[in-house]
This record gives C-alpha cells, structure tokens and sequence, in this order.
C-alpha cells in the first residue's frame, strides 16, 4: 500500500503565468497521459500517483496549483518540477 503524506508542512503554490486556454488545455492533457485525473472546468482537483492537488485558473492567464498530498517517498521539488516541465512542454520552450 503506498503510503501518502497530507501537506501539513505545505508545499508552496506554484503559479503559473501566461496560460492561454491552449496551454491550459494541454497541461491537464499531459497530467491524464502521466495518470493524474482532473476536474473539468478551470478550478478543481487532480488527483493520481499519489498526488492531490488543488488548481485554479482564471481563464485568461494565471494558473495556481496548491499540493494536499504527496507520496512520502516524494518531494515537494519533484512533484513542482514535473509540473513545470508540463508547462514547459505545453508553451513550447
């Protein structure tokens, strides 16, 4: 059973800038093909591979993700570093 660690400590938030809709769009593609499900709309919870987290986007531009839960074998860095490669990958740096 893999055991995961509520956030009590908290991982920041990781913001996101200029997040048209098409980068927005191919993020939470990108968190489905890695096993991370994801509410639909602009705000609500992904949640897979051990990982729950909060999202929010604006619509527009600005994208806040807030991590509840981790694996306890992963840190903070790890999951907010795989989450900006996605954004990388999706803005096409």
């Amino acid at each position: 059973m893999d055991e995961r660690k509520i956030d009590t400590e908290g991982c920041q938030g990781i913001k996101f800038r200029n997040v048209t809709p098409a980068v927005f769009s191919c993020m939470k593609k990108k968190l489905q093909a890695y096993g991370i499900e994801t509410s639909p709309g602009n705000s609500g919870v992904f949640e897979g591979n051990g990982i729950v987290a909060d999202f929010s986007w604006d619509g527009e531009a600005n994208l806040v993700i807030e991590i509840r839960e981790r694996p306890l074998t992963t840190y903070c860095g790890q999951v907010s570093g795989k989450l900006k490669a996605f954004m990388r990958e999706c803005q096409g740096f």
